[in-house]
Parts: structure tokens; sequence; C-alpha cells
């Protein structure tokens, strides 16, 4: 049977940034009832889970703004207007953590607050890794940061890793690696 779905009546982006936009939409319940529904719209994102040969993962530690605190993270960027999951990836693994990838495998995809945003984040594991150049934005910093997938575990249950996303693609790409 399944459950009953919303109608949308009237959809508006309120703020278009060049991540994201801010939209309003107007809708109807089964029920008659009508209501407004306020979201986040993304062109998603790309996880990048990188393995070196000795199996070990690599994060990057960066500060978060809104948290005001260090993150420790598996490189992931938004994907810009006309650009596709697979590049996002490639791009954002040198970008952040310096490294490009000869064998590439997506393995499975979330949404990281979906009452709040419609992005999808696919997560990708990157292996056989060569130096490349990072190349961050301007308001980006990155420390790399290698360990061992048990130490990995142990930082996300003691809370130093905090980052949903993060903890999100782990549970995805652990069985993997």
């Amino acid at each position: 049977m399944g459950l009953q779905k919303w109608k949308r009546l009237t959809s508006t982006h309120v703020v278009k940034n060049p991540w994201w936009s801010y939209g309003k939409d107007e809708f109807e319940l089964p029920n008659g009832t009508k209501g407004e529904y306020h979201y986040v719209h993304t062109n998603g994102a790309s996880l990048i889970v990188p393995v070196l040969n000795d199996g070990r993962v690599v994060l990057v530690n960066q500060y978060r703004y809104l948290c005001d605190r260090e993150s420790l993270e598996f490189p992931c960027g938004g994907l810009k207007d006309g650009w596709s999951y697979d590049k996002t990836a490639v791009m954002e693994l040198e970008e952040e953590a310096g490294y490009i990838a000869r064998d590439w495998r997506l393995v499975g995809e979330f949404n990281p607050f979906n009452g709040v945003t419609d992005e999808m984040c696919r997560v990708y594991i990157a292996r056989n890794l060569s130096q490349g150049q990072p190349k961050p934005d301007e308001t980006e910093e990155f420390e790399k940061v290698t360990m061992r997938p048990e130490e990995l575990e142990a930082k996300i249950i003691s809370g130093v890793i905090w980052d949903g996303m993060t903890i999100a693609a782990w549970t995805i790409a652990k069985p993997h690696i």
C-alpha cells in the first residue's frame, strides 16, 4: 500500500548562493490541510574515504565555523552546477587531502539530514593514492591525519570524531575496507 504522499502546490527558491539554495514549498496533505515547508536544496555531495596501501585511512582536520571548533572528517564537497559526483570526488580528494587516486569505488549514498535538506551524498573509496597538490579554497585550511580503522572507530566512540557525514560514510564504507 505505502504511505500517502503530499502534493506540492508551489516551489520557490528564497535565497541562492554558490553552494545551495533555501527553498519554500507550499503543500497540501492528503486530508486537504495546506502548509509551508522550508528546506535547503543542494546538487549533492561527494565524500571520499581515502585508503593508503598499508590500510590506514586519510582524514582532514579543519575548523568548522558554525560550531567554532575543529572537526576531523573525510574529504567531502558539494557539487557545483554542472559537475558530476565523480568529478567532484576527484577534485575534493586532491583539494583537501592532496591525493590523486587511481582506483575509485562508489559504495553507497545517504541523506545527511532528510527533514532539512534534499542533499544526497555519495560515498567513494579511493585507493592506489599518489601525492597531488592540495588546493584549499580561501576559507579552508586542512591538516591531513592518517589512522588505522580501529583508531577511527575509537575516535567516533569517544566523540573526537563528531561530524555526522563522516560517521555515516564510515558505516557505509567499513565493510568494503
